[in-house]
């Protein structure tokens, strides 16, 4: 049971690159040369590392396995982009992420 678990969140993951590919061509099409940081990327950065790693904030909700590849498709969606975009997005993603996580079970 636990190799299709594995499968499913493999292929979040790869489908949430693919996508975050495509759309990045379809948004940018010139090489890099996009300094400034994309609120609709910076959101779904957030909101994925937030989900991820607070997967048990949803678990009363939905399966803790679609919380974490939903989590998985939205970070490979901004890790999929191309090259030198979603960087900025992931940091901050990341560091918010990080923050809720030490607040929630270090404090509380």
């Amino acid at each position: 049971m636990n190799e299709i678990i594995y499968l499913i969140y493999l292929l979040a993951f790869i489908i949430g690159s693919i996508v975050g590919l495509l759309f990045s061509y379809k948004q940018h099409g010139e090489p890099f040369i996009y300094n400034k940081i994309d609120v609709l990327v910076l959101i779904i950065a957030i909101l994925a590392w937030i989900i991820l790693i607070n997967s048990d904030i949803l678990s009363s909700i939905l399966s803790p396995i679609i919380t974490i590849s939903i989590g998985l498709f939205f970070i490979a969606f901004v890790l999929g982009m191309r090259p030198g975009y979603g960087r900025y997005e992931t940091i901050i993603g990341i560091t918010i992420s990080i923050a809720i996580y030490g607040v929630k079970y270090f404090l509380l």
